[in-house]
């Protein structure tokens, strides 16, 4: 009989439990949990960023960066200056963030001494939100000539704001000569 009971005495609070989990807020102030969980604000990129070199990995050492971005809808426009002692130089990108493939024109690597400048490479871009909605992700594929035919590289790039407010780049280059990581933080100018 006592076990009975006691089963009984679980059972009943198991259905308790189940019950409050399942039972809309009763006040109106209260949160509405079915539907407040499933809509995420994208984040807005816009603004003037000045790299943080300290905590930046992965690039040239004596290299900084400033990137000034516009964001409307689902298209993001990068401008990002590049700067090394005696050489500074101002890339422009441009993100649509549908998921689709797109076409772009990468930058033209610097030519070698006494070499013809290389014939400037191709590009293919996806661009999308991440499935979160908190940052995107970039993905490059490239293909540049060189002395020994085509080298195609994938560089893979995830931007996401952090709590503190800064902008998180995290970058990943993949091509038959080299495979690094690099990680650049920005924070607002």
């Amino acid at each position: 009989m006592a076990r009975l009971t006691l089963i009984t005495i679980t059972a009943l609070l198991l259905v308790g439990i189940v019950g409050l989990a399942t039972r809309k807020p009763s006040c109106a102030c209260a949160p509405d949990v079915n539907t407040s969980a499933s809509v995420v604000d994208k984040p807005n990129f816009a603004g003037s960023w000045t790299m943080d070199r300290t905590r930046s990995f992965g690039l040239p050492g004596n290299m900084n960066q400033t990137m000034t971005v516009t964001q409307k809808d689902d298209q993001i426009d990068v401008e990002t200056k590049l700067i090394q002692p005696g050489n500074e130089r101002v890339q422009k990108d441009t993100y649509i963030l549908d998921g689709k493939e797109h076409e772009f024109t990468p930058p033209t690597p610097p030519a070698q001494p006494n070499q013809p400048p290389p014939a400037p490479p191709k590009g293919k871009r996806t661009a999308n939100w991440l499935p979160s909605g908190n940052g995107i992700t970039v993905t490059d594929v490239t293909t540049a000539q060189s002395p020994n035919g085509p080298v195609t590289t994938q560089i893979v790039r995830k931007w996401t704001i952090s709590g503190q407010g800064e902008l998180v780049i995290d970058m990943y280059v993949d091509n038959p000569n080299v495979s690094y990581e690099a990680k650049r933080i920005f924070k607002r100018s």
